[in-house]
């Protein structure tokens, strides 16, 4: 079990690891990558799943409760479930959760949830398959299925996540919405972020979540959190739906309460999305494991965990969101 508590300059707690297993994916979304991207990391610096079950135990040594599977995406390893039986299996850690564009949860769900995953959040940018298709590069028919799936397979807690892009699916807002509500799943709305290496963010399309809630009429907040990230949460005045909100951007507070650092899937420690600090594990973990060294770095990076992102000063992302980790 975690014998202690990371905790970085600003006293903030960090028990939350997100954990990228792989760069590769089957849809090329427009704010992740661009369309004619090829800058793939080679496989054999791709992180083994001996190298992130040592990562896993390390960071549940040093505090860490809660694990985020992620990618590019996750379900396109071969190994994704017993990378997932690793990770709940690890003394210390009381939640296992995946982010996944959902296009092979209808072969998966069962198998994931076997082996301990216990929450999902769902990619879903649009309900039209045309519009989903020109968001993503994918088909929207195998998202429905799987997330059919995920409700079949027993998974009780199901985030849908959609990225607004204005001029591509704010008329979709309402339609997401009602379909969430109709699956008793949680949707939460998603500011544009500049983490792609094409100028995909900009004045024309950014659509700002306080415009989005604007539009919906009245919203009542909710104190509960659904989950340890930032997202702030409402209830429809008059209705069951619940919707999110991660506003990146326009959100002064977003960093004060962040709990989290990431794991990219060749290796690096990354203490803040939204920032170029990283450090890279693969001494560590290469030619073979040093769980000594592995904390070392985990405490090195933990000591520079910056205050707040750097979005808003003219951000230009070293890689892409897809080789980060959502």
């Amino acid at each position: 079990m975690a014998e202690m508590e990371m905790i970085d300059p600003l006293g903030r707690i960090v028990d939350y690891l997100r954990i990228s297993v792989t760069d590769r994916c089957n849809e090329r979304c427009l704010y992740c990558m661009p369309s004619d991207f090829h800058d793939w990391i080679p496989r054999d610096n791709v992180l083994t799943r001996e190298e992130f079950r040592a990562i896993m135990k390390t960071g549940a040594d040093l505090g860490v409760k809660r694990l985020r599977i992620t990618g590019g995406e996750p379900t396109a390893r071969r190994d994704i479930v017993e990378i997932v039986a690793d990770a709940a299996a690890t003394p210390g850690i009381q939640h296992v959760s995946m982010t996944t564009n959902g296009t092979r949860l209808s072969k998966l769900a069962r198998p994931l949830f076997a082996a301990g995953l216990r929450s999902l959040n769902v990619s879903l940018d649009a309900l039209e398959p045309a519009r989903y298709q020109a968001i993503t590069a994918g088909k929207l028919a195998p998202v429905l299925e799987g997330l059919a799936a995920a409700k079949e397979a027993g998974f009780e807690k199901i985030k849908l996540n959609t990225v607004l892009i204005r001029g591509r699916n704010e008329d979709q807002i309402n339609a997401l919405i009602d379909f969430a509500e109709e699956n008793e799943m949680l949707i939460r709305f998603i500011e544009l972020m500049p983490v792609s290496l094409t100028e995909m963010l900009s004045e024309e399309n950014f659509l700002p979540a306080a415009e989005v809630q604007r539009k919906l009429g009245e919203l009542i907040p909710i104190e509960r959190s659904y989950g340890a990230g930032p997202a702030k949460y409402f209830r429809l005045a008059g209705r069951r739906a619940i919707v999110g909100f991660i506003g990146a951007l326009t959100d002064l507070h977003f960093c004060e309460r962040c709990n989290k650092m990431r794991v990219t899937c060749d290796g690096k420690l990354r203490p803040c999305l939204g920032n170029h600090l990283e450090a890279d594990l693969i001494p560590a973990l290469r030619p073979q494991i040093d769980e000594r060294h592995l904390i070392r770095i985990f405490r090195q990076t933990l000591a520079v965990k910056p205050a707040e992102h750097i979005f808003r000063d003219n951000y230009q992302p070293s890689r892409v969101m897809t080789a980060i980790g959502g």
